[in-house]
Parts: C-alpha cells; sequence; structure tokens
C-alpha cells in the first residue's frame, strides 16, 4: 500500500492519477489529515493500515508560497519542517519506506564555480545554503526527513508546472493571449519540469526497489534535461503554443533582469541540478522542451 500525501496539490494531483493509472495500490490525503499534528497524523495511518500495510509513504504537501512565506513564516516552517519530521517519524515507526520533494531553493543560486569560470550543476551532496523562508524550511526539512528516517528518498526538483495548478507556463499562455509585449527576466537559470515526468520518476523509484534492486537511501535530482533562462523558457512556450493553438494573437517576449522586479525574496540565479545518480538508476530524463510540447499537446485546459 501507498500512502500519498498531499494529493490535491499541483504534483500531487498528476501523482494521483498516474498511481491510479499504474494499478498500484494506494490511498490518499490532503488537508483533512493535519500533517502538523502527530496525533491526527498517526491516527490516520492507523486508519489506514487496518485495512493494508503501509510500505510506501509519498509526501508531496508543503507550503511552496516564496513570497507569502517571508511574512508568514510560522505558517511555512510549520508545514515544511514540523510536517515533513511527523511524516518521516510516522514511516520510521510503519517500516515504510518515504520519498520526500523537496527543492533547488536549499542552494543560494550562485553555482559552483570549476576549472576557472565554469559554472557546474549542483550535485546532490554540495553545501546548501538558502536564501529565504521558504528554502530555509525546505533545507530544515530534508535534515528533519533524514533525521526521523533513514530509509527515506528526497527528490529535489525545480521550475515545476503541470496541468493542475498555477505555474509559470499556464501564466505564460495568459498573458501572451491578452498583451502585445511581455518582459520576461533572461538572468536566472535552471531547467523546467514537468509534473507527469516528476510524477513518473517517482514510480520508477518504487517500482524498482519493489522489482527486488537497491536503490541507496538519501538525496536525488531530478528536473527535465536542460539549462535556459526564463526567457528563453517564455518564448518556446510562445512558438510552441502558436503552433498547437494555444495562443492565437502575435506578442512580443522581450528580455529584462531581475532588478526589473523587485522582490521580497531573492530567486535562485542558477538552479540547474546535476542528475546523474537518478540517471545512473536507469530512469529517463526527457528534454525540457519535447516535455513542454507534450504538454501543450495533451495537458493544457
Amino acid at each position: 500500500m501507498i500512502w500519498l500525501i498531499g494529493n490535491k496539490g499541483m504534483l500531487g494531483t498528476e501523482l494521483s492519477l498516474l498511481l491510479e493509472k499504474s494499478g498500484l495500490s494506494f490511498v490518499e490525503t490532503d488537508r483533512e489529515v493535519d500533517i502538523t499534528n502527530m496525533a491526527a497524523l498517526t491516527a490516520a495511518y492507523a486508519e489506514i493500515a487496518e485495512k493494508e500495510q503501509v510500505k510506501w509513504i509519498i509526501n508531496c504537501a508543503a507550503y511552496t508560497a516564496v513570497e507569502k512565506a517571508e511574512d508568514d513564516v510560522e505558517t511555512c516552517r510549520s508545514l515544511n519542517v514540523l510536517g515533513a519530521a511527523n511524516i518521516a517519524a510516522v514511516a520510521n515507526n510503519a517500516g515504510a519506506r518515504l520519498i520526500h520533494i523537496s527543492t533547488d531553493y536549499v542552494f543560494d543560486g550562485k553555482g559552483i564555480v570549476e576549472g576557472g569560470t565554469s559554472t557546474r550543476p549542483y550535485r546532490e551532496n554540495d553545501a546548501t545554503n538558502p536564501i529565504g523562508v521558504y528554502g530555509f524550511t525546505k533545507r530544515d526539512g530534508e535534515l528533519a526527513v533524514l533525521e526521523n528516517n533513514p530509509a527515506s528518498y528526497i527528490i529535489r526538483t525545480a521550475w515545476l508546472y503541470g496541468k493542475y495548478g498555477n505555474n509559470f507556463v499556464h501564466t505564460m499562455l495568459r498573458l501572451m493571449n491578452e498583451q502585445d509585449e511581455i518582459k520576461v527576466v533572461n538572468d536566472q537559470l535552471g531547467s523546467p519540469t514537468w509534473t507527469f515526468d516528476l510524477s513518473s520518476t517517482v514510480l520508477a523509484f518504487i517500482k524498482i526497489v519493489e522489482s527486488g534492486k537497491n536503490i541507496p537511501f538519501g538525496i536525488y535530482h531530478f528536473t527535465n534535461e536542460g539549462n535556459i533562462s526564463w526567457f528563453d523558457f517564455a518564448k518556446e512556450i510562445f512558438k510552441q503554443g502558436r503552433e498547437h493553438g494555444r495562443i492565437t494573437k502575435d506578442c512580443a517576449v522581450k528580455p529584462c533582469t531581475s532588478a526589473d522586479y523587485p522582490a521580497k525574496v531573492k530567486r535562485p540565479a542558477y538552479s540547474v541540478l546535476d542528475k546523474s545518480k537518478i540517471a545512473a538508476l536507469g530512469i529517463e530524463i526527457p528534454a525540457w522542451d519535447i516535455s513542454l510540447r507534450e504538454f501543450l499537446k495533451l495537458c493544457v485546459v
């Protein structure tokens, strides 16, 4: 039995649908079970375990409003640290493996410079150095997960978009259909990630382990393949959006800097994650532009 926690969010909804298609036995909960309340979480587990043994817990629950977190520190920390710790403790007590979703925001976005001036993607064992409340709570959540349940897989991801929630792709499609010109930052680099691909990777972890193969516990990185700016991403959204009839008018996409859009929290300027560990497991990592094409063909409402 798989227990999916946080099944109503953008990633959780996608994962729920994929689990249903997979034929795997699972149950799902969202806000009706307060993950910050250990007694409530334990009671929910006990009710589920009465019917079938819980072998896996997938945690998609998180506070992800990056800017709002700066003024809502207590709630953000409660969900991302205490909630994660509680889920890990319940998994440990149940003898269940845990898959916990984390983020590129655990890094400061300065990148790792090697070989003179070349910046390489972040590896799983690189030192974390968050620069905002959201990043700090997700980093502390990782530590809490590993402390409370050694049988955990943490998957860091970045630049998520999908059908079932607000995200950059939906915003760009709307603006490009409404405006004659938009400006998009060209000084933040990363890798767009389709929720379907991340969900498929989560299921791949489970299927590999259930087949009898060993995957060492710990931290892994997964995004779609590629290294681009938000401006590059927006240009491709416009190009493919026009091709698929999702955008029906002309719109000039122009670059700007992060300084042109002041924010409460600084975004990581470099969010490219090294995916060598996950690739070594034989898990497919689609290119970002190919996944965007599939998303626009199949998943935009």
